[in-house]
């Protein structure tokens, strides 16, 4: 799995689950074509990813396959206005890459174990300087992702620009308490 195209903040966090830190099952929130669950996967851990567009998990599940991975695969509204899709103290990891809703951010909060990490990397308002996507509904605010897991324990924190390519990005692996 290392020539997969992993997250750099999921690579870096690989060793929480090569030392057996965390406890499943793994959540990929807003999976897309599933590439970071799978990474997660290949150390044997039960993953679990959600996704709105079929056409993505579709191709999750190819790639699971074609890697003889096991990983199952949710279409999932995860934006449906009222509506909490993740069950609570149901997983010991949630990733979320390249994704913000923030309504769901109490929803991400709850469906932690006590002890569970999230990982977690998306764009800032700094992004509209890079490219896309330049929607304020999409970007956070300075300091707001790490408010949102301010009371948890923080084991990564950065923000700022990234290289390769150039984007401006916040970044947290908190572990809840």
């Amino acid at each position: 799995m290392e020539d997969m195209a992993v997250a750099g903040l999921l690579n870096d966090s690989l060793y929480l689950f090569r030392n057996a830190l965390i406890e499943g099952p793994v959540l990929d929130l807003a999976c897309g074509d599933g590439q970071n669950g799978l990474a997660v996967a290949a150390l044997g851990y039960q993953v679990i990813g959600m996704d709105v567009s079929p056409r993505a998990l579709d191709r999750a599940r190819k790639a699971a396959a074609e890697a003889e991975i096991r990983a199952e695969y949710l279409q999932t509204d995860l934006e449906a206005e009222g509506v909490n899709p993740l069950p609570e103290d149901a997983y010991g990891a949630v990733l979320v890459f390249r994704y913000l809703h923030r309504p769901l951010m109490p929803c991400i909060r709850k469906a932690l174990k006590p002890g569970g990490v999230l990982i977690y990397e998306t764009f800032t308002t700094e992004q509209r300087r890079y490219g896309k996507p330049k929607n304020p509904d999409f970007l956070l605010r300075p300091g707001e992702l790490r408010a949102w897991f301010a009371d948890w324990e923080i084991l990564h924190d950065f923000e700022g620009i990234l290289p390769d390519p150039e984007r401006a990005a916040a970044q947290l692996v908190a572990r809840k308490p």
